[in-house]
């Protein structure tokens, strides 16, 4: 059995800086495509960013410039710093991975305000 633990949201101003950790309890990460996503109140959940197995990443468009994706398959864990945070940024953001099957982690809630 999957699970995906997500960490490190929070409250931040706009302007700021947060960076999501998820840390996958799997044989094998490596062989994961990697991704976060993200469901702001009254929204469907959307894609934020995925990473390969190749380490090959994806960006919304809104996110690119400002967002960063990044594995570590040494720790089994994928990162998402994210930069010049706006306050329609705010959202719980899932981790995500899929290989043969897709699973997920329970969220963490990030907010940007002032």
């Amino acid at each position: 059995q999957v699970q995906l633990v997500e960490s490190g949201g929070g409250l931040v101003q706009p302007g700021g800086s947060l960076r999501l950790s998820c840390a996958a309890s799997v044989s094998v990460f490596s062989l994961y495509t990697m991704g976060w996503y993200r469901q702001a109140p009254g929204k469907l959940r959307e894609l934020v960013a995925t990473i390969t197995r190749g380490d090959v990443p994806n960006y919304v468009d809104s996110v690119k410039g400002r967002f960063t994706i990044s594995r570590d398959n040494a720790k089994n864990t994928v990162y998402l710093q994210m930069n010049s945070l706006k306050p329609e940024d705010t959202a719980v953001y899932y981790c995500n991975a899929f290989f043969l099957k897709e699973y997920w982690g329970q969220g963490t809630q990030v907010t940007v305000s002032s």
